[in-house]
């Protein structure tokens, strides 16, 4: 259905543009090479007890040929039968080697131009793909879960925040604890730091509009490396980008001891051997409510 609705406009244009006296040029591109068919030549991987990493990268772009050459040709006769005014000559895939170069050739030609750079930026990652998905191949779906009320205590003197978060497992990649800057209960602990709970890292107390005063306790955590608003937050207060996980979502070395002694903790139980020790300390305590949040998850797999 979606061949057939996209191909009839895309064919439509190029008939009135070419009767208009316009040169036009439709050109077939049955498939992009893209996440939804690595998807299918990984299920049939799957399906005969290989994977994608142990075949390597050769064998596995072969892999996608073999597929494109059975796959390709099934949307090729689709556009036939709608009879599709395309030029059948021009017969191009992604992986094509031209088509690879000419790629390359123009991010080359962007880059020395100064119209594209290299940096380091936030990415839906996909764990069990081990790849960058679009925004397009991410869906957040809403799911039961809970508000986490944290106690951050401040690094000088008594006291401390109550960080509210749905994303306690993101907190040992803390950058910063945030406020509102109109919010008078806060107002006076800005420009001061708090406590990472334990570890020993410091996180400045700062002031940003993005923060809701009315969610929870009025008051942030902030994870540049692992939500896109806290990175554009993090980018406008220049805070450091500290990422805690593996490519296959593990925790990395980048986890301060001694939670790091859990690194190799399997993912669905990865976090909770952080609330013995915390449950234990004087300093810190938790409380949790129930809350539903949008969790991101592709389209084909697992969540991001």
């Amino acid at each position: 259905m979606g061949h057939a609705f996209q191909d009839t406009i895309m064919d439509a244009l190029t008939r009135f543009h070419r009767m208009r006296g316009f040169d036009t040029l439709c050109s077939q591109a049955p498939d992009h090479a893209g996440i939804a068919t690595q998807m299918v030549v990984e299920r049939q991987l799957n399906a005969a007890g290989q994977s994608r990493i142990e075949l390597g990268r050769d064998a596995f772009v072969a892999r996608v040929w073999q597929w494109k050459e059975t796959s390709g040709g099934i949307i090729a006769k689709q556009m036939r039968r709608l009879g599709a005014s395309v030029d059948w000559q021009r017969d191009v895939f992604t992986l094509d080697p031209a088509m690879s170069l000419k790629v390359t050739e123009v991010f080359v030609r962007l880059y020395e131009d100064g119209l594209i750079y290299r940096g380091k930026r936030l990415v839906n990652w996909d764990p069990i793909l081990k790849t960058a998905l679009s925004d397009l191949e991410v869906v957040a779906d809403e799911e039961s879960g809970s508000l986490w009320h944290l106690r951050y205590p401040l690094s000088e003197g008594p006291g401390y925040l109550v960080v509210a978060t749905t994303r306690p497992e993101t907190m040992l990649g803390d950058a910063a604890v945030a406020v509102h800057p109109d919010d008078e209960r806060y107002r006076h602990l800005v420009g001061r730091k708090a406590r990472l709970p334990l570890t020993e890292r410091e996180l400045p107390i700062i002031a940003d509009t993005y923060v809701d005063p009315t969610f929870g306790s009025g008051c942030v955590k902030i994870t540049p490396a692992h939500d896109f608003n806290d990175y554009e937050l993090g980018q406008r207060h220049n805070l450091p980008l500290i990422n805690i996980m593996t490519p296959d979502a593990a925790l990395n070395d980048s986890v301060p001891r001694p939670i790091g002694v859990w690194i190799d903790s399997p993912r669905e139980k990865r976090f909770s051997p952080i609330w013995t020790p915390w449950d234990s300390s004087n300093a810190s305590n938790r409380i949790s409510s129930p809350y539903r949040a949008a969790i991101a998850a592709t389209r084909f797999s697992s969540r991001c």
